[in-house]
């Protein structure tokens, strides 16, 4: 068995250094997927501690299958008695990509099939009520390679437990904590999004540079599961704990032109309960000073595809280059979907990077020289 962390593409390397600095071993990535050794710690660990990956699954088969008869015994080969009690629900998704099985429906219907069977014959019961700790079952078959996973986290890891409200087109807080950490986000930094909408960019900085867990205020679904002790659990978050910053210079200030933005992000700073670091006003970015002799800057600034016509948020990109001068101590960090960023900007950037902002297809533009 192992454990497999998908995530966006483009930021396997970030997930892969996040899970190596919690001291888990057998760490390697792979495109948009990054695996590591199993144990009920590292499960538990990689858990709380994963701040740019999508979820945590353990992997326990991967076989070759080009018929239903053997995707059905590679499925039943498996001791699901040894993870599912009598009682406990058990429900199928998955994806299939480039291979001869490719009906999901028909594929979901005979795992299910399996799994009753093999439990069937340990139990000694023919129906399951499915009424107790869920046990999600996900598989993915590319290219007639079968991987049969559990899903131990739930919801999605980006659920950080803090952002109840979002604004009309909110960033996700794996993206917003990727961009953050391409910014080179520093313990003490003068951090600032001058388009933070629902605060998510600021409140994933903050809890990057201070170190804070990203799944300390949430719960997964493994919590519940039998052969997971409980204790592990509270250790790992008492360690998480432990482990915050809490005695630095670091402050974030969000701005933006709308006032319910503004309310937005205050509510959700404070569920994140880091308010005493962070500071959000409304502010046009035409009004945008930089003040102090070191800042950071994060944005997503709205476009095109997005909120607005592709004409005004060019006009935004013209004078985010006019606001953001290259100076000694200062960096900028821009995500764009649009490929003429830099012309309207007005210089090139130092570094690009290009990551997926939901289905659409973004650059990542830093300027630091």
């Amino acid at each position: 068995m192992e454990l497999v962390c998908p995530c966006l593409l483009g930021v396997e390397g970030l997930v892969a250094d996040d899970l190596k600095s919690a001291g888990l071993e057998g760490v390697k990535a792979e495109n948009g997927r990054v695996f590591l050794n199993y144990s009920p710690e590292a499960l538990v660990t990689s858990n709380l501690i994963c701040r740019y990956g999508e979820r945590i699954l353990i992997n326990l088969k991967t076989f070759k299958a080009e018929s239903f008869e053997e995707l059905f015994q590679g499925v039943k080969s498996i001791p699901w008695q040894d993870y599912i009690g009598k009682s406990d629900a058990f429900p199928v998704k998955g994806r299939v990509i480039d291979s001869k099985l490719s009906s999901v429906p028909t594929c979901q219907s005979i795992i299910k099939k399996a799994v009753v069977q093999k439990l069937s014959e340990k139990y000694g019961v023919s129906w399951f009520d499915e009424t107790g700790v869920t046990y999600q079952i996900q598989f993915l078959i590319m290219n007639d390679k079968v991987s049969i996973m559990l899903d131990t986290s739930g919801q999605g890891l980006h659920k950080r437990g803090y952002r109840k409200e979002s604004n009309e087109a909110p960033i996700r807080e794996t993206l917003a904590a990727t961009l953050a950490k391409l910014s080179r986000i520093r313990h003490d930094a003068n951090f600032i999004d001058p388009f933070c909408g629902s605060g998510t960019v600021l409140i994933e900085g903050a809890m990057l540079a201070l170190n804070i867990a990203p799944g300390i205020k949430r719960s997964f679904a493994s919590e519940n599961w039998k052969f997971i002790d409980k204790k592990l659990w509270k250790e790992a978050r008492e360690k998480a704990m432990d482990s915050i910053i809490r005695d630095t210079a670091f402050h974030a200030t969000g701005y933006d032109i709308d006032p319910y933005a503004v309310e937005l992000t205050l509510n959700n700073v404070k569920k994140a309960g880091i308010a005493k670091k962070v500071t959000v006003l409304q502010r046009d970015i035409k009004d945008f000073e930089e003040s102090g002799q070191y800042g950071c800057v994060v944005c997503n600034p709205p476009y095109g595809e997005r909120l607005l016509d592709i004409e005004s948020a060019r006009k935004i990109y013209r004078t985010l280059g006019e606001k953001f001068e290259s100076k000694r101590g200062w960096n900028y960090t821009v995500i764009s979907p649009d490929e003429e960023f830099e012309n309207y900007f007005g210089r090139k950037a130092d570094k690009r990077r290009k990551l997926y902002n939901g289905m659409i297809k973004c650059q990542v533009y830093m300027f630091y020289k």
